[in-house]
């Protein structure tokens, strides 16, 4: 009996085989993508460090700025990304400033770094100096603004000098770039949103006050976004959260952090205003952000010697 049975079986098993691997191919694919799924979204939600400053080096015959060199030193021993927010290699942003007194500092992190143009870089004509040194880092030499997403983070770099250098049309909503950046805010939907650029909207420094940025600090706010990280005034100083006509505003307020700490001259304050949380104009330092899904810490790290710290956590809108 049992013999005549094994070739059905043996019939039964050989037309099941090829529904047998397709399942077994259906299941590998589910996993494959279940995992990469899985991978994907702890990328999103682990905890980010972006880093850095402003107006950083200067040098003379060679000799680098020590104090560029001192923040510098503080980026070795802190991992993530390094942020750049414009004026790095003084007075012109030439290609040999550059390499004089920039990449002998700060230059030892260029591979990490996310870099954004200030004024005396565009000194030089149409930063060549600034794109030269950076290449693909620092996005389109004909635009000089990207955007990156970044663990939970949308992370937005913005070029204000507002010419016609570089294609810019002027940091108007319907500019180029701000027709971009509305663009590429409403892609980027994420829960947390900061913003990199040199020129800061609000200062206590009144030689640097400007209004030139309050178009895209308009767009900004309309989007949502929570953070805006700037240099140009040579000194830190930390706002609550505003609104683009300097409102307190708690609930979708824009905080705007100043850190052009980097190495160049600091200067004092001048004009004390309402909504400054914090400032301080004597001290070095790098500004850190530990970026979390929902949330962000800041810590502001002075360089050897000195003491000055600023730190805090906050919700993202």
């Amino acid at each position: 009996m049992q013999e005549k049975c094994l070739p059905d079986r043996f019939r039964m098993r050989t037309t099941m085989l090829p529904m047998m691997r397709l399942l077994a191919g259906v299941c590998a694919v589910f996993v494959i993508v279940v995992c990469w799924h899985t991978i994907a979204v702890v990328a999103q939600t682990q905890d980010v460090v972006l880093v850095g400053a402003a107006d950083i080096a200067a040098c003379g015959l060679g000799v680098s700025n020590p104090f560029a060199e001192a923040t510098a030193t503080l980026l070795d021993s802190i991992p993530g990304k390094v942020f750049v927010a414009g004026d790095l290699a003084y007075p012109n942003g030439t290609e040999t400033e550059f390499g004089r007194c920039y990449d002998t500092t700060w230059g030892r992190h260029r591979s990490r770094t996310t870099p954004a143009p200030g004024i005396h870089d565009f000194i030089a004509p149409n930063a060549q100096g600034y794109f030269n040194y950076f290449g693909p880092l620092a996005g389109d030499p004909t635009k000089g603004y990207y955007s990156y997403n970044y663990g939970a983070w949308h992370v937005v770099v913005v070029n204000d000098i507002c010419t016609s250098a570089a294609g810019v049309k002027g940091c108007t909503a319907t500019s180029p770039e701000g027709q971009w950046l509305q663009a590429d805010l409403a892609a980027n939907p994420t829960f947390c949103t900061v913003a990199i650029c040199h020129q800061q909207l609000y200062t206590s420094e009144s030689i640097d006050l400007t209004t030139s940025m309050r178009p895209f600090w308009q767009i900004l706010y309309n989007a949502g976004a929570d953070l805006v990280i700037n240099g140009h005034a040579h000194n830190y100083e930390r706002f609550a959260p505003q609104d683009p006509n300097g409102n307190l505003d708690l609930t979708k307020g824009l905080r705007e952090f100043i850190v052009g700490t980097g190495g160049e001259t600091l200067e004092n304050f001048t004009n004390i205003l309402p909504n400054s949380e914090i400032r301080n104009s004597s001290t070095y330092g790098v500004l850190k952000l530990t970026l979390h899904a929902t949330t962000y810490d800041w810590q502001f790290i002075p360089v050897a010697g000195q003491t000055f710290t600023d730190s805090g956590t906050q919700a993202c809108h």
